[in-house]
């Protein structure tokens, strides 16, 4: 690694919990340079944007949550392999709620701007050959369904429970927000899913 990555990989590193706490429309690169202890110029240098520093954040959370809770248990047949996976989703809730309104926000955040999604979309990629190679195997060990369009079912399934994860892990707007218990609402998705492809 040269003096230059890992220069860079420190400022990452670094304002990780800045923007998970505060968020990312409030800090500022000057919040940034500040946090560290540098100039907003060497900032810019290694970054040249916000917009840079914030999808490299996003890399590395998507790797860390990846490396911490998707790994799978090569002795699970493929229908407890394909729950695992979506019960993940649930553990990061739990354990890292935080993630998930940093991941809401960026969603936010790259619509209106000029980013570079191809190294986020790699590490997204890693979610989906999980799933395939669980999927795969439940096919072949006969406890789960066929499934007529299976990229449809991964994108439906994943993006409905990213989508109630990020609700939840959002303040409580309504009334009913509140009288809820957002694990079991996590839990009932994920049973449903996984009643649609039970045998």
């Amino acid at each position: 690694m040269t003096m230059k990555d890992m220069k860079y990989k420190l400022i990452v590193d670094g304002v990780t919990e800045l923007f998970l706490k505060r968020g990312i429309n409030v800090v500022t690169i000057k919040d940034v340079a500040s946090s560290l202890g540098l100039g907003e110029a060497t900032i810019y240098r290694y970054f040249t944007k916000k917009e840079n520093l914030v999808t490299e954040i996003a890399i590395k959370l998507e790797e860390e949550i990846f490396n911490s809770y998707f790994r799978i248990d090569e002795n699970l047949n493929g229908y407890e392999t394909i729950h695992k996976f979506y019960l993940s989703f649930l553990e990061v809730f739990i354990n890292r709620k935080e993630f998930y309104r940093f991941i809401s926000e960026f969603d936010n955040f790259v619509m209106n701007k000029d980013c570079n999604l191809g190294e986020y979309e790699k590490k997204l990629a890693l979610f989906y050959e999980v799933f395939i190679d669980g999927f795969n195997k439940g096919i072949n060990d006969d406890s789960i369904k066929r499934i007529e369009d299976i990229n449809a079912f991964y994108l439906t399934t994943t993006h409905a429970l990213m989508g109630l994860c990020k609700k939840l892990a959002s303040d409580d707007i309504l009334l009913q927000d509140e009288r809820i218990n957002k694990v079991n609402e996590i839990k009932m998705l994920i049973d449903i899913i996984m009643n649609s492809i039970k045998k």
